[in-house]
């Protein structure tokens, strides 16, 4: 089965002839129900990130649930769609980008399933090579890029903006991390496809960063980035190398404390 995991204004994917189910984990209770629909010949299951009614912040946001509840259903491979402020100009308010880097901002975040036996998992590429072809492959897609997951919930300063670009990061996000390493630890493969709804307070000089607006401009860009994670998944199909991933199986070798769901 493949996994959705939708950012903020992404709260729903499928038709009424959708499914829904409720999963419980060791973690408690996912951000919301879980819908399982079809895409095409594809399966997926659907779990909206800050929950039904966007009641999880992304400093709250239940992430060891909700990989763990995904996984639990069978769910081997997540496309996360999200949105992202620009550190470049040359990015704009409506281009869609599939990051190939992550940087990590956030704190206090609980960031593994191994609170013992020492275990460590390779993350120097934290995305699915093959999960990202399928999406890059795709026409408008930008292929690329470093995304710095910062705390939140409050955007960044001036000053901060301006210092990740001179970094060379190219995005800047609240929820991409634990996320992608909470894929890792369970196996799962897993790539984020970023649709930018703003550029960050240090790059556009003029005007500060506000809620309202980042939800317009995602809810002007709703039809066109769903169309494009759809057509994500059924390039999957197309792309050998998903069905045969390795790049994501992080244990090979290692005797783990508990099995995986």
């Amino acid at each position: 089965m493949l996994g959705v995991i939708g950012g903020s204004g992404f709260y729903s994917f499928f038709g009424p002839d959708a499914r829904s189910v409720t999963v419980d984990t060791p973690y408690g209770a996912p951000s919301a129900a879980i819908t399982v629909g079809a895409v095409g010949a594809h399966e997926v299951a659907f779990l909206p990130r800050h929950g039904a009614d966007h009641e999880f912040s992304p400093h709250t946001v239940p992430y060891r649930a909700n990989m763990w509840a995904l996984r639990s259903l069978g769910v081997r491979r997540i496309f996360a769609p999200c949105a992202v402020g620009s550190l470049t100009p040359a990015l704009g308010p409506g281009a869609m980008v599939v990051p190939d880097q992550l940087v990590d901002r956030t704190r206090g975040r609980v960031d593994t399933y191994f609170d013992s036996g020492g275990i460590h998992v390779a993350f120097a590429d934290p995305y699915c090579p093959s999960l990202r072809a399928a999406a890059t492959n795709l026409p408008g897609v930008v292929d690329g890029g470093t995304m710095v997951v910062v705390q939140g919930p409050r955007f960044s300063t001036r000053a901060e903006s301006r210092w990740f670009a001179n970094q060379g990061f190219t995005l800047v996000n609240m929820t991409g991390y634990p996320e992608a390493v909470l894929a890792r630890e369970l196996e799962m493969c897993y790539a984020p496809i970023a649709l930018v709804t703003d550029l960050d307070a240090g790059i556009d000089s003029g005007t500060a960063v506000r809620t309202v607006d980042v939800f317009a401009e995602f809810q002007r860009n709703l039809v066109p980035f769903k169309k494009l994670v759809h057509d994500a998944i059924e390039n999957t199909a197309n792309t050998a190398e998903v069905n045969s991933c390795t790049h994501c199986l992080a244990h090979e070798g290692v005797r783990l404390p508990f099995e995986l769901p």
